[in-house]
This record gives C-alpha cells, sequence and structure tokens, in this order.
C-alpha cells in the first residue's frame, strides 16, 4: 500500500456544525498570483474548442484596465499579444462591465475559474470576440492544493488507536511516504513557476513566499511578481527602494515622522523611489494586503522586505548556494544566519527605535522553512539530494499546524515527540493533516484514515 493509495478513499461527508466550510475558490487576487506565478500550467482549451498556449505571462498591471498587460498567447498556433483579464466566474466579463469598457478593447484571453450558467459571448466595446478559458476539474485543484477546511478541531482522533499499535518501522514507512508525495507535490509547483518565468525568478517569488511566513505569504509573493529579479538586478542602488515602495510602504513624509536615528535611511529610500515610482506605482485597488498586526516583531513585514531586500544584494552567492548540485543544507543556512543589513540588523520597523540587540535579518527558521518547502523537494526530483540526507535534517521545534496534527494523530505532544524532531517528519504530518483533516466534516467519526491505517504494511 502507498501513501497515493490511502488518497484514493478520501469522501466529504456532509458539514457539521461544529465545523466550517471556506469559499470554494480562494480570493481572486490569490487566483491571479498563482495564474502569474504559472500553476495552472500553460496549455489550455477554450470554450468554443480552441487550443491556446500561455507564450509569455506578460507583467501586473498598475493601472485600471485588465490585471495583465504584454502578455502572448497562441491561438490556434497563431500568436497574439496584448492584455489578458482574470475573473472568478466565467459571467464576470459581462457583470463587471467589461464588454463596454475601452480599457478592454485590447484583451487578448479572459479566463475565469467557474463556469456560468448562461452562455456567455465574451466581446469587447468593439465587438470583437475574446476568447475565453474557464479552468476547472482536477487542472484547478491540483493548482490550488487546497483543502476543503482552514483548520480541524484540535483534539486526539481516532487514528490514535491505529497508531498506537503500529510498529515503529510501519509508521516510518507511513511518514517517509507522506513526505515523499508532498515533496513531489511541491516540486512540481517548482517547476511550474521556473517554466513560466525562468529559474531565478522561481527562487525568489518562493523566497519571498517563505519570508511572508504565515500572514503575508501571499503579499510577499505579490511583492516578488511585481518588482520582478531581473528589474531589480538591472539597478541594484535602487532595489530596496522598488521593494519599498512596490510594497507601498514609502511616503513624502515618512521620514519626518520616524525617530531620529532613522531619517538618513528613509530619506535615501524615498529620494530613489520617487524617481522610479512611475514604473512601479500601483493604483489603490491594486495595493498589496499587508497584514501588519498579529506578528511578532521579527515577523513584521518591513523586516521581510528588508530581508528581501538584502538577498538580491547578494544574489549570486544566494543562488549558487540554494540552487548548488549536489545541495548541501549547511552552507546556506550559515549564509542566510549571517547575513546582513546596516538597517535591519537594529530595527523591526521603518519607524522604530534601534535595538540594542541584533536581530537576524534570515533567522534559521525561515531557512529550514524554505529549505523543507522548496530547496529540497527540488534537488530531490533533479538528483541532488537524497531521501536519506533529508531524513536526517532536523528541525527547532514544530510549529502550530503540526502540533494540531501530532495531537489528532498520537494522541498527545509527547506520544508524538519521536516524529517531531526532523524536518521530513513535520512534512508528513502537515500532509496527513490535509489530506485527511482538512478534507473531513464529520470530526473524526466518518474519516477512512483509521481503517486504512490497519492495512498498512
Amino acid at each position: 500500500m502507498t501513501y497515493e493509495y490511502l488518497l484514493e478513499s478520501i469522501w466529504h461527508p456532509p458539514l457539521a456544525f461544529a465545523e466550517t466550510s471556506p469559499s470554494a475558490l480562494p480570493s481572486e487576487l490569490e487566483l491571479q498570483a498563482l495564474w502569474f506565478a504559472g500553476a495552472f500550467g500553460r496549455n489550455f482549451r477554450t470554450t468554443s474548442g480552441k487550443t491556446v498556449r500561455i507564450v509569455q505571462f506578460g507583467e501586473w498591471n498598475r493601472n485600471a484596465g485588465p490585471d495583465f498587460i504584454q502578455s502572448a498567447i497562441e491561438l490556434d498556433g497563431e500568436l497574439r499579444t496584448g492584455p489578458l483579464e482574470l475573473d472568478p466566474d466565467s459571467g464576470a466579463w459581462e457583470s463587471h462591465g467589461h464588454s463596454t469598457n475601452p480599457a478592454f478593447k485590447d484583451v487578448v484571453l479572459h479566463v475565469a475559474f467557474q463556469s456560468d450558467a448562461r452562455r456567455n459571448f465574451i466581446r469587447t466595446c468593439e465587438h470583437r470576440e475574446v476568447p475565453q478559458v474557464v479552468i476547472t476539474g482536477n487542472q484547478l485543484s491540483d493548482a490550488l492544493n487546497r483543502p476543503l477546511r482552514e483548520t480541524a478541531i484540535a483534539h486526539p482522533g481516532r487514528c490514535v488507536y491505529p497508531l498506537k499499535y503500529l510498529s515503529t518501522a510501519a509508521t516510518e514507512s507511513l511518514l517517509n511516504e507522506a513526505a515523499a508525495y508532498r515533496a513531489t507535490l511541491k516540486a512540481t509547483r517548482w517547476l511550474k513557476t521556473e517554466d513560466a518565468h525562468g529559474r531565478d525568478d522561481a527562487l525568489f517569488q518562493t523566497t519571498a513566499e517563505t519570508l511572508g511566513y504565515h500572514g503575508n505569504s501571499l503579499a510577499m509573493r505579490l511583492l516578488a511578481q511585481r518588482a520582478p529579479l531581473a528589474l531589480l538586478k538591472a539597478d541594484a542602488h535602487t532595489a530596496e527602494a522598488v521593494l519599498f515602495g512596490t510594497a507601498g510602504f514609502l511616503t513624502p513624509n515618512l521620514h519626518e515622522q520616524a525617530p531620529v536615528d532613522t531619517r538618513d535611511y528613509l530619506r535615501r529610500l524615498w529620494d530613489l523611489w520617487w524617481k522610479n515610482r512611475a514604473r512601479f506605482e500601483v493604483t489603490e485597488n491594486r495595493s498589496i494586503p499587508w497584514k501588519t498586526h498579529g506578528h511578532r516583531p521579527a515577523n513584521h513585514p518591513h523586516r521581510r522586505v528588508g530581508a528581501l531586500a538584502a538577498l538580491v544584494n547578494a544574489w549570486p552567492q544566494y543562488r549558487r548556494l540554494a540552487l548548488a548540485r549536489p545541495f548541501v543544507v549547511k552552507p546556506l543556512v550559515d549564509f542566510l544566519q549571517s547575513l546582513g543589513h546596516e538597517f535591519w540588523d537594529t530595527h523591526h520597523t521603518l519607524t522604530s527605535t534601534a535595538s540594542a540587540k541584533r536581530i537576524a535579518v534570515f533567522g534559521r527558521s525561515h531557512a529550514l522553512e524554505l529549505i523543507a518547502n522548496h530547496l529540497v523537494p527540488l534537488a530531490m526530483l533533479e538528483g541532488g539530494f537524497s531521501f536519506k540526507s533529508y531524513q536526517k535534517l532536523r528541525n527547532s521545534s514544530p510549529n502550530d499546524k503540526v502540533k494540531r496534527c501530532a495531537l489528532r494523530l498520537f494522541g498527545s505532544l509527547k506520544a508524538a515527540q519521536p516524529w517531531t524532531r526532523r524536518v521530513c517528519h513535520h512534512q508528513a504530518l502537515l500532509q496527513v493533516y490535509q489530506d485527511f483533516c482538512l478534507e473531513d466534516f464529520s470530526d473524526c467519526n466518518e474519516c477512512p484514515f483509521p481503517e486504512q491505517l490497519t492495512q498498512w504494511k
């Protein structure tokens, strides 16, 4: 029996009162970010049966109008260039007024993620037909990789009993399979971004997402997409200012409101930003949705953008270590932990007073998250890192989601302790939690996982 075989047993019982389901689709902004990252692939078929291949994903539109500009597609082999519009449902072209808006007259493709019961005729104000792609089914679910729920009730589940009597070797085998399965999913996601934007930009986007931690992972990925690495490297002198400006963190009078010891730094950022803002600044309705509250000071989004800027300045060395084949963990962790910045070594935000102690720009926990979620899965797929080496990687401490899964599967954190020490086991627990706990609405009563465990060998 394999882990993939276990997944075949998943079904979705009726919704129970104690458990809630999220909306069928993520936000429109997240769909746009996934599209631009290449998560849905390049090849599609229009609602009228024509083949579509995305040649260039273009760039984010920073003003009113279609979502992406300077895109290029092949429609039945014919090259077309122009803007591209993305909406959650197929009827939005009409309901949003795009059909009469001159700003949308050059759109070459409309992308939607839900079919409308009515047949929609996608036409511009000049009565030109716009080809439409509706992404549904496996192509949608594989890209989203999104469980039905965000959290499951934190208490021991029915799988505690069968796991208790499963041998250590069998439990190890189960978790290894789950970890390998998760690594394959993550490597596949990376390769789609690499195919869409190149290897360097894939590294840049995934690093930014990791720095975003929980609440700002989407915001950081959006920042990396709207201020792409190639443009930042083209003028390294302005890269840091462009990142903070594109993030929406710079205002003309910010330095006047800040403590004296930060004013020179902020003034320098603004002087560089105002010269480049026309190229990167977005309208208010396209601003990046940052979460600035509920974080530990070290995880404030200002610091995360500062860390990304520090990496851009050290990009050749970072790229060499992150994408080395064979991949070696320790040199990269040492490099990231030693990464410094004249301002962010001692500040939590753009306007905070200096800290008496040095603050890690890129801490060990973030480094291990990056390695486990992106770099090791890719290296294993490319033959640059063995699963045996993956098994040896130790983690400092389990996060809340890992603890929740450990409690549901093993009954207590103490009982789960042998399986919460290593990076691969963390990833395995997260995958089991996603594939079973977050797909079950019966509060464990009708989840197929416990019965499947009795057959595991």
